[in-house]
């Protein structure tokens, strides 16, 4: 009788901690191409009464005579259904980083960051230049490429436009999808000001959280 009640016990303690883990609630962040994040994006409208769409954002970045394009989109809602997303993301090339309550409560001054990989580096070696104390939290890039053309062809006649966009299209631009802490709140803002100077997005996590 004892080791069945101690049974009972240990199936219920289970059974807690099961509900416990599947109503866990986190925020996520995908970027990538469009077709990748529109795919998450019906997912989750579909699945709204578990998932929540916080933004989505269609960036374009004029770098010299080429035009890239990148979508992101932030999910807050159900671990297990975040998860499903999230393996949406990798399987159409996409990148993505998955924000438990755990580093909103113990980490100072989160920033999320959004850029290609060189624009990325150029804004950690400007940063650190200008001795903006932060540390790397979460990271994910993607291993599908972003869309690219070039803008300066859109005047010229379709036919030459055909010829020459291919020749200077870039196919192998990897966007590194970042979560930071930065170390003195007084330098959120410049952080904030070194990120648009290399054309990176930026979200200050402490407007995104007291909005939730």
């Amino acid at each position: 009788m004892v080791m069945i009640e101690s049974k009972i016990k240990v199936l219920r303690k289970a059974a807690q901690v099961s509900t416990a883990q599947s109503s866990d609630r986190l925020w996520c962040v995908i970027a990538g191409n469009e077709d990748m994040v529109n795919s998450v994006a019906y997912e989750a409208i579909s699945s709204r009464d578990l998932v929540r769409i916080v933004f989505r954002e269609h960036v374009t970045i004029r770098d010299s005579f080429l035009r890239k394009r990148f979508d992101l989109i932030m999910l807050y809602g159900d671990s297990n259904k975040i998860r499903d997303l999230s393996l949406i993301c990798k399987e159409k090339g996409g990148a993505y980083i998955k924000i438990a309550p755990y580093y909103v409560e113990n980490e100072p001054n989160l920033v999320l960051l959004v850029a290609p990989e060189n624009y990325m580096k150029k804004f950690a070696g400007e940063a650190e230049k200008n001795d903006v104390g932060f540390s790397f939290i979460l990271e994910d890039k993607t291993s599908g490429f972003i869309e690219t053309d070039v803008y300066l062809t859109e005047k010229l006649p379709a036919v030459i436009r055909n010829i020459i966009d291919p020749l200077f299209k870039v196919t192998d631009v990897v966007l590194v999808t970042l979560l930071i802490s930065v170390h003195e709140r007084g330098d959120v803002e410049r952080i904030a000001e070194i990120a648009s100077r290399n054309n990176i997005f930026a979200v200050d996590f402490k407007d995104i959280f007291e909005e939730e």
